[in-house]
């Protein structure tokens, strides 16, 4: 972090601080009229209290908090803003508890937090936006080396550049200079000039951008820079022409970007998941015991036979596994090469297969797979070996679905992209749905999918 940033980071938590103060002064003076600093007690109460919340304060910022806070643009600030919500709430409440504090009412300690954090999401974002406008010299000046990208790319950058704290200056762009500048930024000439430049504009920070330069001629512009003083970030080749999501980390000596990356690549997450479909599984199969017996004693009534039907279907990293199921015909393909999928008042459905289908309780012996870790209670529908080979073939990115586990119910089919692949559209929705799910899980999303499958009237259910 530059001086220039670190100063804008200063004021923003001066701003915090004293906003602080102020709603814990307030409140006490609304909810308690006795409120005055000539009564003992009163008095020392306050300090502790006062005492409490700016360390508490403190120690969220300085630990909790993630490192880009106030330069967040997107829904990370608010997930950190909860996150520090919550760890503020506890370390007081705690603190509180240990030291005693009895003289005020309960609400007195809580209430005011909430008051100020509502407050400061409001009030620094305003104070940020002020700055820019009004104060834009605080900002760090940055000069960009390299112009591989289009004009799309650039302004997209340039805009995320100025939520960070940067006016970009300008740019420098190797060989050949654009004829037209959309972006309207001051221009360099080419590399050579960089001194010149450096010499005779205030620049903070460099930003080069790897793919359109030799490396030695990075590493000569290094070297101008750091003969400046000058901050040099790397950009490498794009990651994001190939994926949203993508973490970069360091092996060796080298810089790797993980490509689509999703929540369920941290393995607290990964174990937080399997902990809660286990749980959920088990608690399904011992509550719906009962419906399993009489559901199997009506099938082999109705038809002779066996009462499952397992059918082959491909699961995480495309492993093939048995999917149980409630038999619902009296004749049933091939459970590997099968191809045939169910038509519409199909004469093989069996009576009780008919209503079981309807109410989908066929899918119910699915938590057995479940439960030894070969499905998902929630994620994209596994699909016969013939229909992924078909979909592989037609649908792009269709093979990133097996980067989780297949699910009983999932995105797509509570937003009533299920049943029937045959049309383009049907295809393209479905798996565009399986994909935003894997790249934006998280457990209350499952937890809404569950929510949606079973009281989603205007949807189908999944189960």
């Amino acid at each position: 972090m530059n001086s220039k940033n670190r100063f804008i980071l200063i004021n923003l938590l001066a701003f915090e601080f004293v906003l602080l103060n102020i709603v814990l002064v307030a409140y006490l003076f609304f909810a308690h009229p006795e409120f005055s600093f000539s009564n003992p007690l009163f008095l020392a109460n306050f300090i502790k209290l006062f005492v409490i919340y700016n360390l508490s304060w403190l120690f969220v910022i300085l630990y909790i908090r993630d490192n880009e806070f106030y330069f967040n643009p997107d829904y990370r600030y608010l997930k950190s803003l909860l996150t520090s919500l919550f760890f503020f709430v506890g370390i007081v409440t705690t603190m509180i508890v240990v030291l005693k504090i009895t003289y005020f009412r309960r609400t007195t300690y809580i209430i005011p937090i909430f008051i100020f954090s509502y407050l400061a999401l409001v009030g620094t974002k305003f104070l940020m936006k002020f700055l820019k406008k009004k104060a834009s010299h605080l900002f760090s000046n940055t000069l960009l080396i390299g112009a591989k990208y289009g004009d799309e790319n650039l302004i997209g950058f340039t805009n995320a550049m100025t939520q960070y704290g940067y006016n970009i200056m300008g740019y420098l762009e190797g060989k050949n200079v654009k004829s037209e500048n959309k972006l309207d930024l001051n221009i360099f000439s080419d590399l050579k000039s960089l001194p010149n430049v450096l010499n005779n504009n205030s620049i903070d920070e460099i930003f080069i951008d790897m793919s359109s330069l030799k490396r030695e001629k990075i590493m000569e512009a290094v070297k101008i820079a750091d003969e400046f003083g000058v901050r040099v970030k790397l950009i490498p080749e794009n990651p994001l022409l190939m994926s949203k999501n993508y973490k970069a980390v360091t092996m060796g000596d080298l810089a790797v970007f993980k490509l689509r990356q999703s929540p369920l690549d941290n393995f607290n997450l990964t174990i937080l998941k399997r902990l809660f479909d286990f749980l959920f599984s088990l608690v399904v199969l011992i509550l719906f015991s009962p419906i399993f017996l009489v559901i199997g004693i009506l099938i082999y009534i109705d038809n002779r036979g066996p009462i499952f039907y397992t059918p082959y279907r491909k699961g995480e990293a495309n492993r093939t596994f048995k999917c149980y199921k409630f038999r619902t015909m009296s004749v049933c393909e091939d459970v590997m090469n099968g191809t045939k999928s169910t038509e519409v008042n199909d004469p093989r459905i069996t009576r009780v297969g008919k209503w079981l289908r309807k109410a989908d309780l066929d899918e119910l012996p699915q938590f057995f797979n479940v439960l030894k870790g070969e499905m998902s209670v929630i994620g994209p529908r596994p699909h016969r070996i013939h229909l992924q080979n078909d979909m592989r073939n037609s649908v792009k990115n269709y093979m990133v679905r097996s980067y989780v586990k297949p699910g009983i119910t999932g995105w797509a089919q509570v937003n009533g992209w299920r049943g029937p692949t045959k049309t383009v559209e049907q295809k393209n929705e479905r798996v565009n749905h399986d994909l935003w799910y894997i790249e934006n899980w998280s457990l209350w999303l499952d937890i809404k999918i569950i929510y949606m499958t079973i009281f989603g009237g205007h949807h189908k259910k999944a189960f």
